[in-house]
């Protein structure tokens, strides 16, 4: 039998992405159908998302939908149903999905991603005639209140639901105040409903009505019961126990693929890495870098004080220092984005920096790169050192989450039983920082042993496979156990 299950998303590729949870939405489909389950994604009705759609059909509308009208349209993405909710007054608007051109949150962003929860869960419940559902999958905040009004406002039955955390941080809380306008029974106003902290949390309000919560990595759905990384809901964490698991995120298998991407100057595999040096070359010219055959570190990151990137213009003098250089792309943080550019200035021909994000660049990156830096203090699953593993980049990592879950330590252990796939490092500070930078160009210089490195890697298994059967066996429990 088909499961058909509703995913609730607020950005999913190819059609809007700010980050991880997006290239999570976009493969879930895809990587769920050989398990017998059926992926409908709704998402908000943006302005890319409504002009992307071709030819779509509404299937619903709502008069008075929190105070707007809305109407619900009916597509595609990537083959896949997709569901929108065209509520202009509520999405229409320039800027990110989160907020203004100058990066500042709206503020009636409780109302909007209230509006697709709600949305969502009428859909879900069968609001809408032709479409019916086993269960509701709602990722991060902006969805929490799907499963809030599944649990307390259904349209019938309440269905089972999952709530996926793809960063803790993140948790949509607002004041007390803006509860009369979510349009729930009072009954929700509750330690076991959408109150937290004496406000409206979004994401504890998903927590608890959920039957389910995963998170995108083992490691993080351990540390997440730690204060240090539960962020005042490790509490609520460690009490929902074994409903609690982790399901490692995977990487699209065609796209990120060095034996046929596009992207770069010479393909290869594990087997002609000796073909990379092509692309290092081109690395090198397009970031104004000097020639060498020393080791190029690479970064592609957000620069901020999650990522652990207050850390690194610290230790560039170090890294330069030992013969190594920098190709950096990313935006984020303004002092920050000055430090680095400091230090490029000091080091002409050994770092180069790009402010910014480009899709095509970060291939070329990780396909002539030696080693990308992922000091993250916190990294709930992180995919960039999946994709530095699949293309011979070999990954740096804190030892933290997902990193820690996909990275094998270079120790002497590793390296003589054949598998290490990289470096990890504890605590994001200078020392811990600059030895294992200090580690990698030592390991780099021992050519042998970095190409095994490099290969092990890459013969890893990051697709979507293994985790796309962990969500469809967890599922089919969930709705067994509610029959």
């Amino acid at each position: 039998m088909t499961l058909r299950v509703l995913s609730v998303a607020s950005e999913a590729v190819p059609l809007v992405k700010t980050g991880g949870l997006a290239d999570v939405a976009g493969a879930l489909p895809a990587a769920l159908a050989p398990h017998g389950v059926a992926l409908t994604t709704i998402l908000p009705g943006y302005p890319a998302v409504v002009a992307a759609l071709k030819r779509a059909k509404a299937v619903h509308a709502w008069t008075d939908l929190l105070g707007e009208e809305a109407r619900l349209l009916a597509g595609k993405i990537a083959g896949h149903p997709l569901l929108v909710l065209d509520a202009p007054h509520l999405f229409q608007r320039d800027g990110s999905p989160y907020g203004d051109a100058q990066g500042r949150d709206w503020e009636d962003n409780w109302r909007r991603f209230a509006a697709f929860g709600r949305a969502a869960a009428d859909v879900a419940g069968g609001a809408v005639k032709g479409l019916a559902f086993d269960l509701i999958h709602a990722h991060d905040w902006q969805a929490g209140m799907a499963l809030a009004y599944n649990r307390f406002a259904p349209v019938s039955a309440p269905l089972p639901g999952v709530m996926t955390i793809h960063n803790m941080a993140f948790q949509g809380y607002y004041d007390a105040r803006i509860f009369r306008g979510l349009g729930l029974p009072k009954a929700a106003w509750a330690m076991d409903g959408v109150e937290s902290y004496g406000g409206v949390g979004f994401l504890k309000a998903g927590l608890q009505a959920a039957d389910a919560i995963t998170t995108v990595s083992p490691s993080y759905a351990a540390e997440i019961r730690l204060p240090e990384f539960g962020m005042g809901l490790e509490g609520l964490i460690a009490n929902r126990g074994g409903d609690v698991t982790g399901i490692l995120n995977g990487i699209d298998a065609a796209e990120w693929n060095p034996a046929s991407d596009p992207a770069l100057a010479r393909t290869y595999s594990a087997k002609t890495l000796a073909a990379r040096k092509a692309n290092k070359r081109a690395l090198e010219a397009e970031f104004g870098l000097t020639k060498d055959d020393g080791p190029l570190f690479i970064v592609v990151s957000r620069l901020t004080w999650q990522k652990g990137m207050d850390v690194l213009p610290e230790v560039l003098d170090h890294l330069v220092g030992l013969g190594g250089r920098l190709a950096l792309l990313g935006s984020g943080d303004g002092a920050i984005e000055r430090e680095l550019h400091r230090a490029a200035a000091r080091h002409p021909g050994r770092i180069g920096v790009r402010i910014g994000y480009d899709e095509a660049l970060s291939h070329r990156m990780q396909g002539g790169g030696d080693a990308i830096l992922v000091p993250s203090r916190f990294e709930p699953c992180g995919l960039t050192q999946l994709y530095g593993l699949a293309y011979g980049c070999v990954p740096v990592v804190a030892r933290t989450g997902g990193l820690a879950d996909t990275v094998i330590d270079a120790n002497v252990a590793a390296l003589a039983a054949g598998v290490a796939t990289g470096v990890q490092f504890s605590g994001v500070d200078y020392p811990a920082f600059a030895q294992a930078i200090s580690r990698t160009i030592a390991l780099y210089a021992d050519k042998p042993a970095w190409k095994r490195v490099q290969a092990n890697g890459m013969a890893g298994d990051f697709s979507w496979g293994p985790s796309g059967k962990a969500y469809a066996a967890l599922y089919k429990r969930l709705i067994e156990a509610r029959s």
